[in-house]
């Protein structure tokens, strides 16, 4: 059965609320089976430490559920879902970029969060429960312009124009396609240039123009950061999240949205078809969309919350300003995958050799 045929909208009535003191007791059936059990959760290999002190330590405290991360890149993970086959996966929950979400559940490698045992559904941002997807996002990324406060004012950075400009020539960078920042940039250049998101012809015909005057085109935020530092660039096309650090260090970088064309991408808490611990799973994912522990991601690890509750600390307020209040508010739309994953290897290719070529 194909997944579309499954979905059905993760939202819930506005008067659904849970406690974390009530984790515990939140999801009927194998609880107690479940909560005998290590709880498997699979992800992203960076930021793990803050990730265990934020989220999963105070989970473990408030529902005695113990908990094991593995780690792993998005497409090292999902690999390693398709191998399984939809058997014994060895993971309860998988937190996962959209984009791989959606290619597992091409393969059925997901399944669907059940509305009823995660009760905290009710208090996130409608975004984050697209029915695009089988499970919720937990965390949001903003694209947008990292650049030199020297050299560049606010509103010159959010001209994308900037980057055909002769006078930025060779003192420029875009990322590449393979990574997050890539496809929100060709979405957001598609916007403005052509008839929308999805017109590669008209973002590709851009990005050829300005590929020239661009020096790098960057596959990893260390990339990026340093080229800024170092004086190399005076702007970069990056998500805020590589901002927040910079900015609090004082540096004279600052990070701006797109004045057209502003696109975000999630990262989405997905439970593996044939997951052993899917009672414990759903509880972890109803801690994690919490106040609690959107405000504590969002202090500790950095995380752009989802639950409209949750408090923005001043480092994460210091890059986007309101933006993180009302993301959609602000102008930011998501991607529809359906779009976005039929099309994915001729892009990739197209994008090979009619930009990063040049």
């Amino acid at each position: 059965m194909s997944p579309s045929s499954t979905r059905r909208t993760l939202a819930l009535s506005t008067g659904a609320v849970v406690g974390a003191l009530a984790l515990a007791g939140c999801s009927g059936g194998s609880g107690s089976d479940a909560d005998a059990q290590t709880l498997v959760v699979s992800t992203f290999p960076f930021g793990v430490e803050q990730f265990q002190e934020a989220v999963v330590d105070p989970f473990t405290e408030a529902t005695g559920i113990q908990v094991e991360i593995e780690t792993g890149s998005n497409s090292d993970r999902l690999s390693q879902l398709q191998l399984a086959g939809g058997d014994d996966p060895g993971v309860d929950v998988m937190l996962i970029s959209d984009y791989y979400a959606a290619l597992g559940q091409e393969d059925d490698l997901f399944q669907q969060v059940d509305a009823e045992n995660v009760e905290t559904l009710g208090e996130i941002a409608d975004f984050a429960k697209e029915d695009a997807y089988l499970g919720p996002a937990y965390s949001y990324q903003l694209n947008g312009t990292l650049y030199s406060t020297d050299a560049l004012s606010a509103e010159e950075a959010a001209d994308w124009s900037l980057y055909g400009d002769p006078a930025n020539a060779g003192k420029v960078a875009l990322p590449d396609i393979s990574v997050t920042a890539g496809q929100l940039m060709i979405s957001g250049v598609a916007d403005t240039e052509g008839s929308g998101p999805y017109d590669i012809d008209a973002a590709l015909s851009t990005l050829a123009e300005w590929a020239p005057g661009v020096l790098q085109f960057y596959s990893s935020s260390t990339e990026v950061t340093n080229l800024l530092t170092q004086g190399e660039i005076i702007a970069a096309d990056s998500l805020s999240g590589f901002a927040t650090d910079l900015v609090a260090s004082g540096e004279p970088i600052a990070w701006t949205p797109p004045a057209t064309g502003r696109y975000m991408a999630t990262n989405r808490a997905m439970i593996p078809a044939g997951a052993a611990n899917l009672d414990a799973a759903e509880q972890f994912i109803d801690y994690l969309l919490s106040v609690e522990a959107q405000t504590s991601s969002a202090e500790i690890v950095g995380d752009l919350p989802v639950n409209l509750g949750a408090e923005v600390p001043d480092t994460i307020t210091a890059v986007v300003g309101d933006i993180a209040a009302d993301p959609t508010a602000a102008g930011y739309s998501t991607l529809d995958p359906t779009e976005l994953v039929p099309t994915r290897s001729e892009w990739v290719d197209r994008f090979a050799r009619e930009v990063t070529s040049k």
